[in-house]
């Protein structure tokens, strides 16, 4: 896998980029030999790596490692600001992570996009970079993604699912689909990933779902268009996944 454009640190433990993407852009399978910052300050992500698919609403930002594979596209359009960070400052380079801006963080991303490259290491600029960093690392994970198998024949299907959320073809079918006896795709998808089909398609939905609530989209259109058959339904199991009905989460 080729590494896509770096930007040198010059010395500089963190350097910060803002790009504007369009809804629909796709920026491919790419890593970098920094670790990532992304948060998007308005739209919503998604993020793909070989062994994890992350929803990346407002408010919440991504770390991915150096060299981590990882693919991004935005499901409308989003403004994006990028931290590049010393692989030295990674306290747990094999996890990539979802996790909460407080609004402190936000504030210090949006100043860091700001720095020249070459900023004041021993100045305003470095005491904001240091405050920054120790922002990052008191930040909880938020639960906003879903495990991905290596099969060839199960992540086709995985992604089918991710793009389609509300596809209510069953196990029977969907192993059919991939050339699988039901009992063979039972089994690999619960040594793969740890979980049966069924409980990963909910948390696929419920991601989904956090996407188009964080995009402004009603409750009662959300829950039909990630398959569930009625807002009640979708109501409850949202509840049961994150503690608060989604009406609080739009609240929020």
């Amino acid at each position: 896998m080729k590494h896509s454009q770096d930007y040198p640190l010059k010395a500089r433990p963190v350097i910060g980029l803002e790009d504007e993407y369009p809804a629909g852009f796709v920026d491919p399978r790419h890593c970098h030999q920094h670790a990532q910052f992304l948060y998007a300050s308005a739209g919503v992500m998604s993020v793909v790596t070989p062994g994890t698919s992350f929803v990346v609403p407002p408010q919440r930002a991504v770390w991915l490692p150096a060299e981590m594979v990882h693919e991004v596209s935005c499901r409308g359009a989003v403004s994006l600001r990028t931290l590049y960070i010393d692989p030295a400052y990674d306290t747990d380079p094999n996890s990539c992570r979802v996790l909460e801006v407080s609004d402190l963080l936000k504030a210090l991303v949006l100043e860091v996009v700001k720095f020249p490259a070459e900023y004041d290491l021993e100045g305003r600029e470095g005491r904001i970079v240091g405050l920054l960093l120790d922002e990052i690392r008191r930040m909880p994970s938020a639960p906003y993604h879903v495990p991905m198998p290596t099969d060839p024949r199960l992540v086709r299907l995985c992604e089918a699912i991710i793009a389609n959320p509300a596809d209510h073809r069953d196990i029977d079918a969907l192993s059919s689909l991939i050339g699988m006896s039901r009992r063979t795709f039972t089994r690999a998808f619960k040594q793969e990933l740890g979980m049966g089909f069924a409980l990963w398609r909910q948390q696929v939905r419920l991601m989904a779902a956090v996407s188009l609530l964080a995009a402004g989209r009603s409750i009662t259109s959300v829950a039909f268009d990630v398959g569930y058959e009625s807002p009640s339904a979708f109501t409850a199991m949202f509840h049961r996944a994150f503690g608060q009905p989604p009406s609080a989460y739009v609240s929020r």
